[in-house]
């Protein structure tokens, strides 16, 4: 369920009693979209659509699970069917609409084409972590964080204050010095991917995957300009990992020593959603402040908001 994460830092918060989040929940449950709906948002159940609750408490962590449908109506057809339209009231009339004209009959053609359109659906995993003031968002996308944030505002209330965790040492700085020393921070090892950026108007990108990074090259082009915006990493032998320079991670994976233990102390199969929650938290939970001291610590929230 978080194969990609960004974490957000919890100020002070006082957490709903759980009979009032669940119905504080229920009513932004998801419902898809309608005939005439664009899009649509709210909370589905962690366990499946099978289940009813939108909350689940795992070892003293609590799950939930936002899910965004959009209609989806390419530009092309829009496009095509406009035109058809335009050229029919040119033959008809011998003038061709424009401007204001052409823009409502744009209008009255996405509007005729959106109850046939495709629903794109997607979900997000939303690990709430009370203990260590800290919510982590599923996903690697800003923007869809975001989104998510704004809701869990609306849903714990006004006294919830959200900020996108930063470190004192900005991400892209501290992969600069990792990679050009040939040295991972300590409990660490770099691995086979990476990507650098040049941060000026041309952009240019260099890419490497399946590749040894412990290679000159690589510090030349981090001598010449370049940024790492993504470095694969692992994390003490449990878990491998994409830093990127927003400090989201992607391609999480816990490798053979987690899941070997896990093989070792599973003894009811019959929950695996309980299991894999308690595992990947558990894991994700140590793996956080080690990342956190290999970039020198977390920004303050006064720091954050002054800034």
């Amino acid at each position: 369920m978080f194969n990609s994460t960004l974490i957000y830092r919890i100020a002070a918060c006082q957490l709903p009693e759980h009979s009032e989040l669940e119905r504080r929940l229920d009513k932004a449950r998801f419902v898809e979209c309608g005939a005439s709906t664009i899009e649509s948002f709210g909370w589905v159940p962690p366990r499946g659509d099978k289940h009813v609750a939108l909350i689940e408490g795992v070892g003293g962590q609590l799950i939930l699970k936002w899910c965004a449908e959009r209609k989806m109506i390419p530009a092309t057809v829009i496009k095509a069917q406009l035109e058809q339209r335009l050229a029919k009231i040119e033959a008809e009339t011998g003038s061709r609409p424009r401007g204001k004209q052409a823009k409502e009959l744009k209008e009255d053609v996405f509007l005729e084409l959106l109850p046939r359109a495709f629903a794109k659906r997607t979900t997000t995993a939303v690990w709430l972590d009370m203990a260590a003031q800290r919510i982590v968002v599923g996903t690697a996308s800003l923007k869809t964080a975001d989104a998510i944030s704004t809701a869990l505002v609306e849903l714990l209330g006004p006294g919830l204050s959200l900020k996108l965790l930063q470190t004192k040492t900005a991400p892209a700085s501290a992969m600069s010095f990792w990679l050009r020393e040939h040295q991972a921070p300590a409990g660490f090892g770099i691995d086979r991917e990476c990507e650098l950026k040049q941060p000026d108007s041309e952009k240019s990108v260099v890419r490497y995957a399946r590749h040894n990074l412990d290679i000159d090259e690589v510090a030349m082009h981090i001598q010449q300009g370049k940024l790492p915006t993504q470095l694969a990493m692992t994390w003490g032998q449990r878990v491998s990992f994409v830093l990127g320079d927003s400090m989201a991670l992607k391609k999480i994976k816990l490798l053979d020593a987690v899941l070997d233990d896990q093989a070792q102390t599973a003894a009811d199969k019959s929950n695996n959603f309980d299991a894999d929650i308690a595992i990947l938290t558990g894991e994700l939970s140590r793996l956080f402040p080690d990342l956190l001291e290999a970039l020198d610590g977390e920004l303050e929230l006064d720091t954050v908001q002054q800034s």
